[in-house]
């Protein structure tokens, strides 16, 4: 956002024909990885789509930043969990990607359930000339082998494999909805609704923790006040993760404390305003996602009408408070009757933490420069999404006279919504999830 805010444009845009369009299209976790080369989705049919950035060619060097689609594979199908009779969605909730180590890439992908380390490969070449088959695979018989042959690699049209390597199942009793993978790159953690497991990436067979490292639920089920929303480990600091709730609260842990970090070392939650008690008070201040800084000295949490930055050395209040779409403030009620005040907006940070990124409504997404302390609001729809076409920033208009470029908070369409959002690591590219669309975004290219 150091340029104009009109200065985005869309460098590409993969878009899925909204007619022929499913709900297993819907794309449910949008994840780069370390060097912003490859970007992943998910999907509720359980896919994961793979796009890899186009290298740099010197006749058409605006191309740079264009991804297209690099691998696509099932990582999860629809199962049946007969002892308690409940069908578990193939749905995609969570990607994360490992740091390369080799040519392989690794990405951790995981439904309601079950958490699976995935091997991402190519493979140029292929071997000719076994002694034991022959060239069809079939078994040779070895009275008839008379000669010994040495294989040889033989060129091949280039094949990106997927491969699961690892299946964490079975600790889990309610569904997952973070994944986090440790500064270490030994460890990660899944939580849950109320527990949240440490497991190595070596050991599949249970969770490195007994029982595990968090533990919220109560002797007396009757008795449960609040819920895991999300939860992450520190970007350098290995004993390190936040966790937050639907109180609205953040609790930050130590495992060198404890195995069971029932007792945390931080508690972040700011002091309700009792003049803006409401019905809806406890529901829209419940968090949906929380985030490290890249630097790991701040938080940021997203709740339903802001994006709120906690810093770690003051747990009593946050050190800044974004409203991301207020004028929904006055339409609560409509927001409960249909549902979408349960809606669960992620946030990003840029590569350098000065710019956060949330999503909202009618296709808009919001900025927010933390430094100038400017925001805009874009929106990523299939009208503007021709390349090289500029972002126009958006309005609303909450009452009184509607200028020409301005939308009546009326008119907003909340069956769109922005829930997933993510940031290239080091440059202004920005991918945006909408519904069963996925926008790729970059700062303007002379």
């Amino acid at each position: 956002m150091e340029e104009d805010a009109e200065t985005r444009k869309i460098s590409s845009s993969f878009l899925r024909d909204h007619s022929y369009a499913t709900e297993a299209d819907i794309i449910s976790t949008v994840e780069f990885n370390h060097t912003g080369e490859l970007l992943a989705t998910g999907d509720k049919g359980g896919r994961v789509v793979i796009f890899q950035r186009e290298q740099e060619s010197k006749n058409q060097p605006h191309r740079r930043g264009e991804y297209n689609v690099y691998s696509t594979f099932q990582s999860h199908e629809p199962e049946f969990d007969y002892l308690k009779s409940l069908e578990i969605e193939e749905k995609i909730n969570k990607i994360r990607w490992l740091p390369q180590q080799n040519a392989a890439y690794f990405l951790l992908s995981t439904n309601d359930k079950t958490v699976k380390l995935w091997k991402v490969s190519e493979r140029d070449k292929r071997p000719e000339g076994y002694n034991l088959k022959d060239e069809d695979g079939r078994l040779r018989d070895p009275s008839m082998i008379t000669v010994l042959r040495v294989p040889v690699l033989r060129p091949m049209d280039l094949m990106v494999e997927a491969t699961p390597r690892r299946v964490f199942a079975n600790a889990h009793t309610y569904h997952i909805n973070s994944i986090s993978v440790n500064s270490d790159y030994e460890t990660y953690m899944s939580a849950d609704d109320l527990r949240i497991n440490l497991w190595n990436f070596e050991i599949t067979n249970q969770s490195f923790t007994l029982p595990d490292i968090v533990d919220i639920k109560p002797a007396n089920m009757e008795e449960l006040t609040e819920v895991i929303t999300a939860a992450e480990f520190h970007p350098h600091h290995c004993n390190t993760f936040v966790y937050s709730s639907s109180k609205g609260t953040i609790r930050l842990c130590d495992m060198r404390t404890a195995a069971l970090c029932d007792r945390h070392a931080k508690f972040f939650e700011e002091p309700e305003d009792p003049s803006n008690r409401s019905f809806f008070s406890e529901i829209i201040s419940s968090i949906s996602d929380v985030k490290f800084s890249h630097s790991g000295r701040y938080i940021m949490t997203r709740d339903y009408l802001t994006v709120k930055v906690w810093d770690l050395n003051m747990e009593n209040r946050p050190i800044e408070t974004y409203q991301v779409h207020d004028y929904l403030r006055s339409k609560l009620c409509s927001l409960y009757e249909n549902d979408c005040i349960f809606d669960k907006f992620e946030c990003v940070w840029n590569g350098s933490d000065s710019v956060i990124m949330t999503g909202s409504y009618n296709n808009f997404f919001r900025m927010f420069d933390r430094n100038t302390k400017r925001d805009v609001t874009l929106e990523a729809s299939r009208e503007n999404s021709k390349p090289r076409a500029i972002l126009k920033p958006r309005k609303v208009c909450v009452g009184g006279k509607r200028r020409k470029d301005e939308i009546s908070v009326d008119s907003l369409d909340f069956s769109k919504k922005i829930l997933h959002t993510a940031w290239h690591p080091s440059e202004n590219i920005i991918a945006v999830a909408a519904t069963n669309n996925l926008y790729i975004f970059q700062d303007k290219v002379n």
